[in-house]
């Protein structure tokens, strides 16, 4: 390994930890590249939460609003994103209890879409009915299985990075992941025999 060598992962971060110190100096540049390197990620969340497109666009822009009043509170040795979605996770929230909702039904035009091939409809279609499938599975989940489902699958983050998220210690991060991966796998057994 030659000296000029460089970890991308370890230059992103560097990178972004510039970006934020900017930002708690008071450049609101710096907190656009900030906002560009997670809207995708944080409307993605949102909608998870709230189960609504429209209403996690703008559940995520009120967060990064929240974010950014903050920034002069963010620890700058810490990572971003586990203290970003403590905020965007608690705006959604508030949103849900404004307007009272109980049923965490998910609509198939709000879930996000699932690439298929252009010239293969029944590909497509089957692909639709296993997501629409998932769905179903995930909504019969208590909130926190769901949410820790969300972040170890559709997130990918790692164990230290749910438990900085969840503010819970790395081994309650495994066995709640557990229990929710066989909540999971014991509503979809039946469904998916039936889909299949």
């Amino acid at each position: 390994m030659n000296a000029e060598s460089s970890d991308p992962i370890d230059e992103t971060a560097k990178a972004e930890t510039a970006a934020l110190a900017a930002c708690q100096r008071g450049d609101r540049d710096a907190f656009e590249t900030i906002v560009r390197n997670y809207a995708a990620r944080a409307a993605g969340v949102a909608r998870s939460i709230l189960r609504d497109s429209v209403g996690a666009e703008d559940a995520s822009q009120e967060a990064f609003v929240r974010a950014y009043r903050a920034i002069h509170r963010f620890d700058l040795k810490l990572a971003f994103y586990p203290w970003f979605y403590r905020i965007l996770k608690n705006v959604c929230l508030t949103r849900l209890k404004k307007r009272k909702i109980a049923d965490f039904s998910l609509d198939s035009e709000d879930a996000p879409p699932v690439a298929a091939e252009p010239n293969d409809p029944s590909d497509s279609a089957a692909r639709k009915e296993l997501r629409a499938t998932i769905q179903g599975a995930m909504d019969t989940l208590s909130e926190p299985h769901r949410e820790i489902l969300h972040l170890a699958h559709f997130e990918q983050l790692s164990y230290a990075e749910i438990a900085q998220c969840l503010s819970i210690p790395n081994g309650t991060v495994m066995s709640r992941l557990w229990a929710a991966r066989k909540a999971l796998k014991k509503v979809l057994g039946p469904l998916m025999k039936h889909h299949e």
